[in-house]
């Protein structure tokens, strides 16, 4: 009798500028994490990205989503890779940059759905803020099962996810990221560590800043056992802790 896994493990993973020559190291990194399903921002059509999806596929993870511009091949975009098959779902109001927002189901053992996303940044205030109010919107109108919408959200909470405050940061992405438990859903990292203080990039004067989230719905949150964030380690540079990206994962596991 074929046993059904009893877990699964997601990562979600800002890998910068498409990989670059971190490319291999960045996928053994992640066959030693051995997640489930793979999501990957900053992922692009260059020979590094496409080297590394298929490395992944390879090694176990051959059922793939990628959103690259075909007629902008280094322009950031996503990859969503996966032990289970994946289908894509489209609902009305989604996000609307299309190379920074996934919705897919994946077929596991106990099915759920992850909308995968790197938001805009500050610098496009016209792309950033209907980005994240769609998401927002999708969540708090979501009736379709377990899911989980995460990756860089460019975002945080005031004060708490930032290291030294610098003035009025994450105005209203304060508001999208405190949005979520209002309408029932959980940041699996507070969920878990509560006010606990960790930041997954660093600016150019080494202010830390969280701007990576995982959000899960209720019946996603009832199975969170573990979440943390974690940056690997290239053994080219094992001291650095920027060696494989400017961000660290998200990794979380899920217990059915």
């Amino acid at each position: 009798m074929t046993s059904i896994p009893s877990s699964s493990r997601v990562v979600l993973w800002n890998i910068r500028a498409g990989g670059g020559k971190r490319a291999g190291a960045i996928a053994d990194q992640l066959e030693a994490w051995q997640p489930d399903v793979i999501g990957l921002s900053e992922f692009r059509g260059t020979p590094a990205s496409q080297g590394l999806a298929e490395r992944l596929a390879g090694a176990g993870w051959p059922h793939q989503i990628q959103t690259v511009n075909r007629k902008a091949l280094a322009q950031n975009a996503l990859l969503l890779a996966s032990r289970y098959p994946l289908s894509r779902r489209r609902f009305a109001g989604m996000p609307v940059v299309r190379e920074r927002w996934l919705l897919a189901k994946v077929a596991a053992p106990r099915p759920f759905s992850i909308g995968l996303l790197h938001a805009p940044n500050f610098t496009r205030p016209e792309l950033k803020y209907p980005f994240l109010e769609a998401a927002s919107r999708l969540a708090a109108n979501w009736r379709h099962g377990p899911v989980l919408i995460g990756g860089d959200t460019n975002s945080g909470l005031r004060e708490l996810d930032e290291e030294n405050p610098l003035g009025p940061q994450f105005h209203r992405e304060y508001a999208f990221v405190a949005g979520f438990p209002k309408i029932g859903w959980a940041d699996a990292f507070r969920h878990l560590h509560g006010e606990r203080r960790e930041y997954t990039w660093y600016s150019h004067r080494n202010n830390g800043f969280r701007l990576d989230h995982a959000f899960l719905n209720p019946a996603m949150t009832a199975e969170l056992v573990a979440c943390r964030h974690d940056w690997g380690v290239n053994p080219a540079e094992p001291n650095r802790r920027e060696g494989l990206s400017d961000h660290a994962a998200i990794v979380m596991d899920f217990e059915i």
